[in-house]
């Protein structure tokens, strides 16, 4: 009976770093195509959003059969909510990619004002946090786990760097204020992206630990 378990746990584990792998590549890709203006690339993110739903919709499935009918209880039992959790926040944050891929079609139609500088070190900042974030829960890695939830201050101050800059521009030209919007918009996405990438830090805490920031305990 135990070792069924095990091999469903392992199922659910691997589903999940495969789900994660599938999210950071999307990140990457829509960082890409947003500098770029590669539209081909942005319609690809955009097709494959799918794929992350229903991975997730596979993990959540998976877990609703492990509780039901293994009735995990203490490590068990936290190791299946916590997952359960990350790949909700994975699959927010593929929607933002599509959202951020939306915007990049948008923003295709005419040349940057100005070189984007700010808005991808805050994308080079995100995808490190997705990626740290996911390593922390393979590697049950306490320390790294603290280190992205630190990281996000980074990331927040980059979205009011880029907020202050694009609002100074639209105030100056009116002819860029459309595009200055949109990329508000973008750096708005990353900087939730930054926060997702936090909430799964915080449930690999609460795994190793069985406290969460909000001192819920399994």
């Amino acid at each position: 009976m135990r070792s069924r378990f095990d091999e469903q746990l392992e199922e659910l584990n691997n589903n999940l770093i495969e789900m994660g792998a599938l999210v950071e590549k999307t990140i990457a890709d829509a960082c890409h195509a947003l500098i770029e203006q590669d539209v081909t690339l942005a319609k690809n993110i955009i097709g494959q959003d799918d794929d992350i739903d229903q991975k997730e919709r596979f993990i959540e499935s998976l877990c609703l059969q492990l509780i039901l009918q293994q009735q995990p209880v203490s490590g068990d039992l936290r190791l299946v909510s916590t997952v359960q959790r990350i790949s909700a926040d994975l699959e927010r944050i593929g929607d933002h990619a599509t959202d951020i891929s939306e915007l990049t079609l948008l923003l295709s139609t005419t040349q940057y004002t100005n070189k984007l500088v700010y808005i991808p070190q805050m994308a080079e900042a995100t995808k490190k946090m997705i990626a740290n974030s996911i390593k922390a829960y393979i590697n049950k890695d306490l320390e790294l786990a603290q280190e992205v939830i630190a990281s996000d201050d980074t990331v927040d101050q980059l979205f009011d760097t880029v907020k202050d800059v694009l609002v100074k521009r639209i105030r100056d030209s009116a002819d860029s204020s459309d595009q200055a919007i949109d990329l508000i918009l973008v750096a708005k996405y990353f900087e939730r992206i930054g926060d997702h990438a936090t909430n799964i830090a915080e449930w690999v805490i609460f795994l190793l630990t069985g406290i969460h920031k909000d001192d819920k305990i399994l």
